[in-house]
């Protein structure tokens, strides 16, 4: 009873924060059309209302640990869910992501990603995507603002292992930035595919920078090494007993 009735409220606090997006979406699209502030304003208020109305809701807290970056950087992030992407946007000034080309075609969400400088690629053609996005970034077409990428690609549940890609560490070489790694354990709490919401405290933290310079096997094995350990760390201390990683694959040396 105690699950179908937690059941129940999951989907309500679904089905509201998307309505509020609709309502939301219809209040600042003026202001956004003519000026970038008003996009911002608008993902800002809706990822702040979600975390609100998930903490009293469902008792879902989140909390976010670090320095939140201010500046030109780039943020490397564990993704586990739809929430921890919520919690970046309502802490980050100036948030933009690498996402996904379909993503374009979504209704309010994709017009608002454009807006506010996203960047959008083709995953399966994976040489093409990672010169798009270093084209992008070069050409100096997006705002100042922090670049967020998935080194994995996609949302990767808890206790599940999947490859960092390579492209973060080229697109780290190509804009000579400092490199924000984000550790999180968000998924516990709000899983991939499934309406049913957990109470608890959503972890998102900002680890130290990572200097610009780093030779690229440097880099991707520090960064996967520092965002895995804190992710398991941070899941631990959500009560998860994340399984251990398997071997790493051997890292390219240019």
């Amino acid at each position: 009873m105690a699950y179908a009735w937690r059941w129940l409220r999951s989907l309500v606090f679904s089905l509201q924060i998307y309505a509020m997006m609709a309502i939301m979406a219809v209040f600042f699209t003026p202001w956004a059309l003519f000026d970038r502030r008003g996009a911002f304003a608008a993902v800002h208020t809706w990822c702040r209302y979600v975390r609100w109305s998930a903490r009293w809701m469902l008792g879902l807290h989140s909390e976010v640990r670090g320095e939140v970056p201010t500046g030109e950087v780039m943020i490397a992030a564990k993704h586990q869910s739809f929430f921890d992407i919520i919690i970046l946007v309502s802490e980050l000034p100036r948030p933009k992501f690498i996402m996904k080309q379909e993503l374009r075609r979504t209704p309010i969400l994709g017009w608002y990603a454009q807006r506010i400088g996203c960047v959008p690629v083709d995953r399966g053609k994976r040489g093409a995507a990672i010169k798009a996005m270093m084209e992008r970034v070069r050409s100096g077409r997006q705002e100042p603002g922090q670049l967020i990428i998935y080194p994995q690609g996609t949302r990767v549940a808890p206790g599940a292992h999947r490859e960092y890609k390579v492209g973060t560490g080229l697109l780290y070489q190509e804009m000579g930035t400092d490199c924000v790694p984000v550790a999180c354990n968000v998924g516990v709490f709000w899983p991939r595919q499934r309406i049913y919401r957990e109470p608890g405290l959503a972890v998102l933290e900002f680890l130290p920078q990572i200097p610009p310079g780093l030779e690229l096997r440097q880099f991707m094995t520090r960064l996967e090494d520092e965002v895995e350990a804190r992710s398991n760390a941070l899941m631990a201390e959500a009560g998860f007993d994340a399984p251990p990683a398997p071997t790493p694959p051997t890292r390219p040396s240019t």
